[in-house]
C-alpha cells in the first residue's frame, strides 16, 4: 500500500486556512456576546420602576443643595429701609400741584434667594395748589377757593429682581442693581384751608409702580445705601373730576386731574 504525503507548502496553506477560520469564529462569538450585553443593559433601563434620569437627578439635587448652602452663608434674609425722597406728577395734576418735599417711606423685604425678594411698605407725600379764580363746583362761594392741601399715603406690595452682575465690572457688581414692580393702593385726603364751609374730601385709588434701583454697600451684608426710581400709574378717585373746571369768563382751572406719578427715594437699608 502506498501512503501519499502532502507537499510541505500545501500543509502550511491548510494550517493557515484553519487558523483564519478559527479566528473568524471567535470574533463572531465575541460580537454575539457583546450584543447580548448591550441588549441586557437596554432591557435593564426599560424595566418598570427604573429611573433612567437618576444621574441627572442626583446632579441637580447636589447643585440645589450647594446653592442653598451658599445662600445661607452669604445671602441676606431680611432688610428694613428708612427712606426720604421726592414725589411729583405730570399732566393736569402736575400743573395744578406744588410738591411739598420730602416724601417719607418705610419698607421691609424678604429675600427668596440671591436674586429675588418680596416686600411690604408705605410712602407718604404732601402737595398743595392755590385757586385764585372761581371754578365750576365752587363758583357759588362768591370768593376764590384759595389754598387746597392734599396728602397722599400709598401702601404697596413689591417684587424685586436683582440683576446677575458676576460677569460685569466691579463697580456694577457692588451697586446691586435691581428691577422692581409694585402693586399699590393710594389714600388721598384733601383739605380746603381757606374755606371752612367746604368739607374735606377723602378717597383712594389702585395703582402700579415700575422701575429700578441700586444698593451700595456700606458694610457688606449689614447695611446699604439705596436709590430707587419709579413710574406710577394710579386710578385716583378725583382723576376725572370737573370740580376745578374753569367757568365762562375765567382763565384759570383744570378740566380734570389726570396725570402719572414719578418718585425718587434714597434709603438707608439694614440687613440681617
Amino acid at each position: 500500500m502506498k501512503i501519499y504525503s502532502l507537499p510541505r507548502s500545501s500543509f502550511v496553506l491548510l494550517t493557515l486556512l484553519a487558523s483564519l477560520s478559527f479566528a473568524f469564529t471567535l470574533s463572531d462569538a465575541r460580537a454575539q456576546f457583546r450584543d447580548m450585553d448591550t441588549f441586557d443593559l437596554e432591557a435593564d433601563d426599560l424595566v418598570i420602576g427604573g429611573d433612567i434620569f437618576s444621574d441627572f437627578n442626583e446632579d441637580l439635587e447636589s447643585a440645589q443643595i450647594l446653592e442653598a448652602e451658599r445662600f445661607y452663608r452669604y445671602g441676606r434674609f431680611f432688610s428694613f429701609q428708612v427712606a426720604l425722597g421726592l414725589t411729583t406728577f405730570d399732566g393736569n395734576r402736575g400743573r395744578a400741584y406744588e410738591d411739598d418735599h420730602p416724601t417719607y417711606g418705610l419698607g421691609l423685604n424678604y429675600f427668596l434667594d440671591f436674586q429675588r425678594s418680596v416686600g411690604l411698605g408705605f410712602e407718604f407725600s404732601r402737595h398743595h395748589f392755590f385757586i385764585d379764580q372761581p371754578v365750576f363746583k365752587f363758583q357759588d362761594l362768591g370768593l376764590p377757593l384759595g389754598l387746597v392741601e392734599t396728602n397722599k399715603l400709598r401702601v404697596y406690595f413689591s417684587y424685586r429682581y436683582y440683576v446677575e452682575t458676576s460677569n460685569l465690572g466691579t463697580a456694577i457688581t457692588y451697586s446691586n442693581p435691581y428691577l422692581v414692580g409694585r402693586l399699590e393702593y393710594w389714600y388721598l385726603s384733601t383739605k380746603f384751608v381757606d374755606q371752612e364751609t367746604v368739607p374735606n374730601e377723602k378717597g383712594g385709588g389702585l395703582g402700579f409702580g415700575l422701575g429700578g434701583g441700586l444698593e451700595f454697600p456700606i458694610q457688606i451684608k449689614e447695611s446699604y445705601l439705596g436709590l430707587e426710581l419709579l413710574f406710577h400709574t394710579v386710578s385716583f378717585k378725583d382723576k376725572f373730576t370737573q370740580n376745578y373746571r374753569p367757568i365762562e369768563g375765567s382763565t384759570y382751572g383744570f378740566d380734570d386731574l389726570t396725570g402719572n406719578v414719578y418718585s425718587m427715594m434714597i434709603s438707608y437699608v439694614f440687613n440681617w
